[in-house]
């Protein structure tokens, strides 16, 4: 089946997420030089919202006019951040992911105007996160530095810490490289340092489930390493059923002889408890790795934590 002439592709409108859909686009026309690519991009209540995303339905609030332009068929193709597509409930009904991009850098970044690096940075010390994993880490292993709230993209945190609203700030290395400004960042954290949300670094690319033609025109863009990591880590996600308010963090990684490892925490917010699991895949499909991850963290108190914390 030959691709589409046209594939209108939506996404949220930030300058982060708009240089996502340029990759899409690049890739897709080295793939289908004759295919043309629109942009629909969409304000989602995420962007619009600067207080606690539990309040507006939590990670849901970045993808759900997205997911409504997709199936009102306004649009053919959706691009999403992995790490921001809720897993505690199915997609929506009449989607599929049709690929996961090849994984861009899953670590966190410290970014500080004079340049320190984390365990440089003076007692009292702002640092401007909104995020619960980020602030639990820091909590447990810098107690002496401050978590100050920071929503908005990666720009606008950029702007605020121009302005003095926080002396730091802790990105993720991945989106500073695709809005070209990974000149900001003064160190680069190991995820032993700064574990991973789940789902770092991957760009999914979600169709309607009858658009055959669209579908097999941007699977070719998956990359197979990609979607199993993919896969292992929304499933533990699911199976632990975290929410926004989660303090979970975790990464898949493809070992060097191809075998599928999944490494995962679940913090109290304070950071003073930390469950950890760490399992190879041997002969278990990645989803039955997630599950058996996140079985692992439940044995240790990871349900009671989780579902003790407010959302």
């Amino acid at each position: 089946m030959s691709a589409p002439e046209l594939i209108r592709i939506v996404s949220r409108d930030s300058p982060m997420a708009l240089a996502q859909v340029e990759r899409v686009r690049r890739e897709l026309a080295a793939l289908h030089p004759h295919t043309t690519t629109e942009v629909v991009a969409v304000k989602t209540t995420g962007d619009k919202w600067m207080g606690d995303l539990a309040a507006v339905e939590g990670k849901g609030a970045f993808t759900k006019e997205v997911d409504a332009a997709l199936l009102a068929g306004d649009a053919d193709l959706a691009v999403h951040c992995v790490k921001d597509i809720p897993a505690d409930r199915p997609l929506p009904a009449g989607t599929v992911f049709a690929a996961f991009l090849k994984r861009d850098d899953i670590r966190d970044a410290l970014v500080h105007p004079a340049g320190l690096t984390l365990d440089d940075l003076p007692s009292g010390t702002r640092i401007g996160t909104s995020s619960v994993r980020r602030a639990a880490q820091l909590a447990a292993s810098h107690p002496h530095l401050t978590c100050v709230p920071m929503r908005g993209n990666a720009n606008r945190r950029l702007d605020k810490l121009a302005a003095g609203e926080a002396d730091a700030l802790l990105l993720a290395v991945s989106g500073l490289e695709r809005i070209g400004r990974r000149d900001v960042i003064s160190e680069v954290l190991s995820p032993e340092t700064m574990c991973p949300p789940i789902g770092a670094g991957i760009l999914a690319l979600q169709c309607r489930e009858d658009d055959t033609p669209v579908i097999e025109a941007v699977s070719a863009l998956g990359d197979p390493a990609t979607h199993r990591e993919a896969t292992a880590e929304r499933m533990l996600l699911h199976v632990l059923q975290g929410h926004c308010n989660s303090p979970i963090a975790g990464y898949a990684s493809t070992e060097g002889d191809g075998e599928l490892a999944l490494y995962a925490k679940v913090f109290t917010p304070d950071g003073k408890r930390v469950l950890r699991a760490h399992e190879w895949a041997g002969p278990l499909d990645p989803a039955t790795l997630g599950t058996s991850v996140a079985v692992a963290l439940l044995r240790q108190g990871a349900r009671e934590l989780i579902d003790g914390i407010p959302h």
